[in-house]
C-alpha cells in the first residue's frame, strides 16, 4: 500500500532485499492497524517507508529467513514486533517485511498470528506509559479513551498492579472496562465529564486528543501526566507532564505476548481480509473502530 500521496490502496510492492545483519525476513500472516498509520501516509512520522510502500509498524508470521549475526530465531520461528523505522523500507501490510531481530518477540505457543499482531503498538504504548507514570499499589490513575485498544490494555496492566484506575468512554463500553479492572468509567460525551470525577489522581493517561488540559487539572501537586496524542501541557503545581512516543522493545513484547496467552490481558479484535485495507485504514483514522483493534490478514 502506497502512502505517497495520501493514497492507500493495493499494489505490487517488490521483494524485500535479503536480511542483513541483525535482520530477520518474516512472512507476515497479520498486520496490526492504528491510527498512528496515516502518520506514516505524509503526515508526520517519518518511519523510512521509500514508496511504493507498505503501511503498518507492527504484525505477526514467520521467519523467512536471517541474516548474519542472527542467534535467536530460525527459519520458521513464529514472531512479533513493532518496527519503526523499518529497513526495509516497507510495512507489515505486505507479504513480506524485513525487520531487526532484537525487535522480535518469540510467538508463544497459543497465541494466534491475529491476536500476535493486535499487540505490539498498543500494548507496548500502555506498558511504556505506565513505567513512565510509575504509579504503585493504592495510587489512583486517570485514563481518557479507555475504550480504544491502548486505553484497554493499559487498564487491565493498571489493574493488575493495585492501581484504581477511572477511565473516560462512551456508555456503551462501560461494563466491558468494569470487567477489565476499571473502578469508574466516565461518559466523555459528558462536557462536564472532568467535573463528575473526583480530582487528586496520582497519575494521567491521556489517549484522547484534547482531554490533557481537563485531565490536568484532576492531577494532584507532584503527579504526572503521560500523553499518548503529543499534546502534553507544560506541568504545573510540581506535576511532570510529558509526551510518550512508543519504541520497539522485545523483551516488554514477549512479557505481552505471555499475558495474553495467560489470559491476563484480554483484547477486542477485528480480523479484516488485506482486499480492505484501505477501509479500514479509513474507518481507524477517523476514529470509528468502535473500540476494537483492526488486524489485516
Amino acid at each position: 500500500m502506497s502512502g505517497a500521496e495520501k493514497e492507500v490502496a493495493l499494489l505490487e510492492l517488490p521483494e524485500p532485499s535479503s536480511p542483513g545483519s541483525g535482520q530477520i525476513l518474516v512472512a507476515v500472516e497479520a498486520a496490526g492497524v492504528g491510527p498512528w498509520d496515516q502518520l506514516l501516509n505524509g503526515a508526520g512520522w517519518d518511519v523510512g517507508l521509500r514508496p511504493p510502500a507498505a503501511l503498518g509498524v507492527e504484525g505477526a508470521g514467520k521467519v523467512l529467513a536471517v541474516g548474519a549475526g542472527v542467534a535467536g530465531f530460525a527459519v520458521g520461528d513464529r514472531v512479533l514486533a513493532h518496527e519503526a523505522p523499518l529497513p526495509g523500507g516497507s510495512g507489515f501490510w505486505a507479504e513480506r517485511v524485513l525487520i531487526n531481530a532484537d525487535h522480535a518477540a518469540a510467538c508463544p505457543p497459543g497465541l494466534d498470528a491475529v491476536h500476535a499482531a493486535a499487540l505490539p503498538v498498543n500494548g507496548l504504548t500502555a506498558l511504556q506509559a505506565l513505567e513512565k507514570l510509575d504509579l504503585s499499589r493504592g495510587q489512583r490513575l486517570l485514563i481518557t479513551n479507555g475504550g480504544g485498544a491502548t486505553g484497554a490494555l493499559a487498564i487491565q496492566l493498571a489493574a493488575a498492579k493495585g492501581i484504581e484506575v477511572t477511565a473516560t468512554a462512551s456508555a456503551a463500553a462501560a461494563e466491558r472496562l468494569r470487567g477489565l479492572g476499571a473502578l469508574e468509567v466516565v461518559d466523555y460525551h459528558d462536557s462536564d465529564w472532568a467535573g463528575r470525577v473526583r480530582g487528586g489522581f496520582d497519575g494521567a493517561l491521556i489517549a484522547a486528543g484534547g482531554t490533557a488540559q481537563a485531565a490536568l487539572s484532576l492531577v494532584r501537586d507532584g503527579g504526572r501526566l503521560v500523553s499518548l496524542t503529543s499534546d502534553a501541557p507544560a506541568g504545573e503545581r510540581g506535576i511532570i507532564s510529558t509526551d510518550l512516543y512508543v519504541r520497539p522493545d522485545a523483551a516488554q513484547l514477549t512479557h505481552l505476548a505471555e499475558a495474553v496467552v495467560e489470559g491476563k490481558l484480554k483484547q477486542n479484535v477485528e480480523a479484516l481480509p488485506l482486499s480492505e485495507g484501505s477501509a479500514a485504514f479509513a474507518r481507524v483514522s477517523a476514529g470509528q473502530a468502535g473500540g476494537k483493534k483492526i488486524v489485516l490478514t
